[in-house]
């Protein structure tokens, strides 16, 4: 200890502050140098503290009533989750066991529809006993069907056609002699009699295909609620087998008095509540016309999110456990929200949601508190005089200890001289401040060597001695919870004496994490003894980062004080270690978080290939083959001895930063329209027009036959017209046969189709309507503001329309070379127009399915990746991700894109990664433009590009050799494109292998 008082002593202050101290009170304004007598702080702290106890008594009974009307609040939650699960199971219930007595009904097993019509009272009846009911039906292993819905609601007659009296309607599909299986409604009086009937050809319903029927064949089922189409309601659905088996029975069950009965539950006059299922719907709610949206021709529930109700939407969106209840802000006030199970519907997850103003479930709570502060203010009042007269006889006894404090200011951590002082209290407060200079002298050790040591070993080493230090303890060891929190292992040990080391084993179970202040066999104090007998005592101390998750176990063993009190000496000293810990558990979560960010970091790149990879269902998965084998690759390269990559590696720096270029090398395509991804046809944009093209043609062969008989009505032949007919609807199909076959692209298209195509084109057609009705803004500003002309207006078979061409504006990439706002270097080549749409335009593509405005489109991906990744803040050390991600499409030649790099600007990175996408990209069979292709006739292809120096032919050569390729085709590719290689075949298909200088790493 006395070495630790000369070091501190010839610790230096800092001359600014001792300025600061002593003379800083000079140039100041006036109200900065006065000053409050000690006494006058002291009856502040007295009245402080009767304002905080008053605050804090007011705070627990606010507390406490808050927490007893919440209890109450979720008791009569349950309460009413429990009147909601009677209600629907006495609507279900009755329902379930009508559907069981029809089971053994002879209208499962009848075979003809007269047969099933003679069970038309039992089933109308049943209807009418239970308004409830929508519909009861039969579907027949046939595929015959028989349902027999009420007409209750006028609407639903209306939309019907149902006759004036009508009460029931029966659908069905039955066989009926020689016209086979055939739909026919039948509408029904009151009295059953039958008022009419008729067949319906477009009644194709086939019941076995539907949900209900299929379930029901395997025993009882119940389905999720939802809206009936005609009768607007909401309901469910029960189906069950019938007893012999050929049939399943089906109930439709109305839910529509769930609404008024939540209405009749609210606690409070404002008080909001609803049932919603799994998925988010709202299934009941006090004005039940709220529920139903119509979604063009289909009609829903709606969704909790869109129902209009902001404090049940907040709910809804909760994480809240069975009885649990929350606090949140809506529309400026506070509200409760509560959320409650419904299993009255087996197998349906339905919640019942409940949102509660708290000002009017506390309104009686904030009276009785504001009545407690008028008491408290009182109180204070009272005992301002008190406080007055302690402060003023406290003060006399500290100005001793002012110096000391104003030196501690200074960072001057020495024990000055000072006189004892009678007081008791000032005398054991100057021992702490000398102690205090201590410790803040370790601390600032322990300071120095978490932020010089990068290494968790040895920063824990480092960090473990001064702790040993600073606890003034025998030995120590620094336990770290195992990734899979299994136990804990030994990462740290200080020992003076190597008999201690016998006292902290290489690993201990969980339990002594758990457990930690328990003793233990080897914990008997007397068990081991310093020089002089004096006992060790262990102690363990928990690590935990900031969040309380476990971190590790700091064990020490230090020497008892004989005499002392061992309870009290134990739970001073082990909460001076606690606290000292501290600095120890933030180095460790540190380094922790370190590491964890660069996974987080990992994880965000493996997410954005994964969602440019979901964009499209045609190219899933490149973004995450691409890297696989380009790794792969690159690892062999940094594994072989030969030439010409024997001086080829990779620290592990630069492997990572390969790993993430390869990773992102397609995120610009976030930005690429699927579409013309996708593009799988000439004609197709966001859908394929050749659909538009047909109408046309099916225009013209109906103005063939309006030809034919306007001359036959003339006079002219019969047979010499229908010839002419014939010859005309031969030609027309003959031509769009030819440009459906355009459509679908290929390897190359001749000149004589690109003529017979034009040729086409020139028909013309008759359109009778504005062609400018129902455009957007865009399309007009296309058609150049020209009024339009008289109708009827012909217009070519085929055309490039000005409306066709979308001219690229504003937003003109920055791309081209000389560009001023071309800052990344790019040479590419930009197309006249952003898109052209036109139809010979696009049908006349020599090759493949994509014009040169799609192609740009496509390519311009890579431009985008880079403009992305130039902007992100890389470190040093990750300086090169751009260009690996951004190279991939340049070739040795310079004519790649987007900046036209030759093999002197090309890393070897950039190569391996330019092989790798072409290769995956030649094998992938998820292509809709293209089918899969073999290995040989991918490597083949391979080959040519490396004649054409389009690859690197030293990186291929070791491609084939390595056996890369064979390897990512057993792991992606199908059995099919797995096929034998002749890689002697190949080899000769390439020129000699000549190096090219300067294109190393």
């Amino acid at each position: 200890m006395d070495s630790r008082r000369d070091a501190a002593a010839s610790f230096p202050g800092s001359p600014g502050r001792q300025r600061t101290a002593q003379g800083g009170a000079d140039g100041l304004p006036w109200w900065r140098r006065v000053t409050v007598p000690f006494h006058a702080v002291v009856a502040s702290l007295v009245v402080g503290a009767m304002v905080l106890l008053a605050a804090v008594l007011a705070l627990q009974v606010s507390r406490s009533a808050r927490q007893a009307i919440v209890e109450a609040s979720d008791e009569n939650a349950q309460r009413i989750a429990t009147i909601i699960n009677e209600r629907v199971r006495r609507i279900v219930d009755p329902a379930d066991a009508s559907l069981r007595l029809l089971a053994f009904d002879p209208v499962a097993s009848a075979t003809t529809l007269p047969q099933r019509l003679q069970r038309l009272p039992l089933l109308a009846g049943l209807l009418s006993q239970n308004p409830l009911l929508a519909s009861v039906f039969v579907g027949y292993r046939d595929g015959q069907f028989l349902l027999v819905r009420p007409l209750r609601d006028p609407q639903v007659r209306q939309r019907l056609g149902a006759p004036p009296s009508a009460a029931f309607l029966v659908q069905s599909r039955a066989r009926e002699g020689a016209r086979g299986l055939v739909g026919r409604w039948s509408f029904y009086g009151a009295d059953l009699r039958l008022l009419h009937t008729g067949l319906r050809p477009e009644y194709q319903f086939d019941p076995r295909t539907r949900p209900w029927y299929q379930e029901g064949r395997e025993g009882q089922s119940l389905t999720a609620p939802y809206v009936f189409f005609t009768t607007q309601e909401v309901g469910v659905t029960l189906s069950q087998p019938s007893a012999d088996g050929l049939a399943v029975l089906g109930l439709d069950v109305a839910l529509s008095t769930l609404g008024r009965e939540a209405g009749g539950l609210r606690l409070t006059p404002r008080s909001e509540i609803a049932v919603v299922d799994g998925d988010g719907h709202v299934l009941a709610y006090p004005e039940m016309q709220q529920l139903v949206q119509q979604d063009g021709d289909q009609v829903r529930l709606r969704a909790l999110a869109g129902f209009g109700v902001d404090s049940l939407g907040q709910v809804g969106r909760m994480v809240l456990r069975q009885g649990e209840s929350r606090k949140f802000m809506s529309g400026g006030e506070e509200w409760l929200g509560l959320a409650q199970p419904l299993d009255a519907l087996r197998g349906r997850e339905l919640r019942i949601l409940m949102a509660i103003p708290t000002s009017e479930l506390l309104a009686g709570a904030n009276a009785t508190l504001r009545e407690q502060l008028w008491l408290s203010v009182a109180l204070i009042l009272l005992l301002l005089p008190l406080g007055w007269w302690a402060g003023e006889r406290l003060g006399r006894s500290l100005n001793g200890l002012a110096l000391q404090a104003r030196s501690l200011a200074r960072f001057d951590f020495r024990r000055p001289e000072r006189p004892l002082s009678p007081l008791r209290e000032v005398r054991a407060l100057g021992q702490v401040m000398d102690d205090m200079s201590d410790t803040i002298r370790e601390f600032l050790d322990l300071s120095h060597h978490i932020s010089a040591e990068s290494r968790l070993d040895l920063m824990l080493s480092s960090v473990l001695h001064q702790l040993v230090r600073a606890t003034h303890c025998m030995s120590g060891a620094v336990y770290l919870v195992q990734d899979q929190r299994d136990g804990l292992r030994r990462a740290a040990l200080h020992c003076e004496d190597e008999e201690d080391q016998g006292h902290y084993p290489e690993f201990l179970g969980m339990a002594h994490f758990t457990n930690h202040a328990a003793p233990r066999e080897d914990d008997d104090p007397g068990g081991d003894a310093e020089e002089g007998g004096v006992p060790q005592r262990p102690l363990r101390v928990q690590l935990r980062t900031r969040e309380g998750q476990p971190l590790g176990l700091l064990s020490l063993r230090y020497a008892a004080v004989p005499g002392a009190d061992l309870r009290s000496d134990d739970a001073h000293f082990r909460s001076f270690v606690e606290k000292l810990s501290g600095t120890l558990s933030v180095a460790i979560e540190t380094r922790n978080l370190i590491e964890g960010q660069r996974k987080l970091f990992d994880a965000v790149i493996r997410l954005l290939a994964d969602a440019i990879d979901a964009k499209s269902p045609y190219t899933g998965g490149h973004c995450e083959r691409v890297p696989q084998l380009a790794e792969m690759l690159m690892q062999r390269l940094c594994d072989t001895q030969e030439a010409p990559f024997a001086a080829v590696s990779m620290t592990e720096v630069e492997r990572y930063e390969f790993r993430l270029g390869a990773w992102l090398h397609d995120c610009g395509k976030v930005t690429s329209p699927e579409h013309v991804i996708d593009k799988a046809t000439k004609l197709e944009t966001l859908y394929n027009r050749i659909h538009e093209v047909r109408m046309r043609f099916e225009v013209l062969w109906r103005d063939a036959e309006i030809d034919y008989w306007r001359a036959c009505m003339m006079g002219s032949d019969f047979a010499q017209q229908h010839t002419l007919l014939r010859q005309r609807r031969q030609q027309l199909e003959a031509d769009f046969a030819f440009v459906a076959a355009c459509n679908i692209g290929g390897e190359a298209m001749a000149d004589a189709d690109v003529e017979r195509l034009a040729a086409i084109g020139q028909q013309t057609w008759l359109r009778h309507f504005d062609n400018r009705l129902g455009l957007s803004r865009a399309e007009i500003e296309r058609l150049g503001g020209q009024p339009p002309g008289p109708l009827p207006e012909q217009e070519l078979l085929l055309a490039d329309r000005p409306d066709h061409i979308v001219p690229w504006g504003a937003r003109r990439p920055p791309v081209e070379e000389g560009n001023p706002a071309n800052r990344w270097g790019f040479r590419m080549r930009l197309p006249a127009y952003q898109a052209h749409l036109g139809e010979l335009y696009n049908l006349s593509v020599r090759r493949g399915t994509l014009t040169a405005e799609d192609r740009f489109k496509i390519n311009d991906h890579i431009v985008q990746t880079i403009i992305m990744l130039r902007g992100l803040p890389f470190p040093a050390s990750l300086a090169r991700v751009p260009d690996i991600a951004g190279t991939h499409h340049e070739k040795l030649d310079g004519t790649g894109y987007p900046r036209g790099l030759d093999a002197s600007q090309l890393t070897l990175a950039d190569r391996v990664m330019a092989l790798a996408d072409i290769f995956e990209a030649l094998t992938a069979a998820d292509r809709p433009y293209k089918p899969p292709k073999t290995l040989s006739e991918s490597l083949g292809i391979m080959a040519g590009m490396v004649r054409d120096r389009h690859l690197d032919e030293a990186v291929f050569r070791f491609f084939l050799a390595s056996g890369v390729w064979r390897e990512y085709a057993e792991r992606f590719l199908t059995p099919q494109q797995r096929d034998e290689v002749d890689l002697a075949a190949i080899g000769r298909m390439l020129a000699p292998a000549v190096r090219v200088v300067g294109d190393s790493a």
